[in-house]
């Protein structure tokens, strides 16, 4: 439970997205120079994206996608949402600033780095998490709406997507940003802001 001291930040994301990893590192930071608990939760862009009519190649990406979300998803199923951190940083480490796109080498390499089993990686290529998977993501989605992507970060219970930046801020500068977002939160007319993306992920 939070205190006015003491937020609850939830995030959402998706191990394919490098906006939500550069997200991500930020949301690292903020742990370390504000008093806040970071809960961490899967969305999924493949099932943001199902039934919409897709370039060829993106439709490609979103196919691959699945493997990587259902294999966390199996992973907290099975050993608590504790691993859900860990088992991020792993695979997105390998893909984001490793610059990787070997998704079966991906997720046997993490899963070994966090100590879990190699027979998670079978969860990959099946539906037997997909229902879990939903939850998890509409859990997410049901704060900000469908048209949005990853990541989303609520505050108390407050979700916006993003903030989307590049690259993640540290020290001060991190901090700043949450406490803005942490005001931002607190109006309940407030909807959006943005602009057009000039830079690609810094990592």
């Amino acid at each position: 439970m939070s205190t006015p001291d003491r937020p609850v930040v939830d995030f959402w994301f998706d191990p394919a997205c490098p906006w939500a990893w550069m997200t991500s590192r930020w949301m690292d930071e903020v742990s370390a120079i504000r008093d806040v608990e970071v809960r961490w939760h899967v969305m999924s862009l493949a099932v943001l994206n199902e039934g919409r009519d897709l370039p060829e190649s993106y439709r490609a990406a979103m196919d691959a996608a699945w493997g990587p979300v259902r294999v966390i998803i199996a992973a907290a199923r099975d050993h608590g949402d504790k691993v859900i951190k860990p088992l991020y940083d792993a695979m997105g480490s390998r893909r984001h600033p490793g610059g990787r796109t070997d998704t079966d080498a991906i997720i046997a390499e993490s899963l070994a780095e966090v100590g879990l089993s190699a027979d998670l990686a079978e969860v990959a290529g099946t539906d037997e998490v997909d229902d879990l998977l939903r939850e998890s993501h509409q859990a997410g989605i049901s704060l900000v709406g469908e048209d949005v992507g990853t990541p989303v970060v609520a505050i108390d219970g407050v979700g916006f997507f993003g903030p989307v930046i590049t690259p993640a801020p540290t020290g001060d500068a991190a901090g700043r940003l949450f406490d803005g977002l942490v005001l931002m939160t607190s109006v309940p007319g407030f909807y959006e802001l943005k602009r057009t993306r000039t830079a690609g992920p810094s990592f």
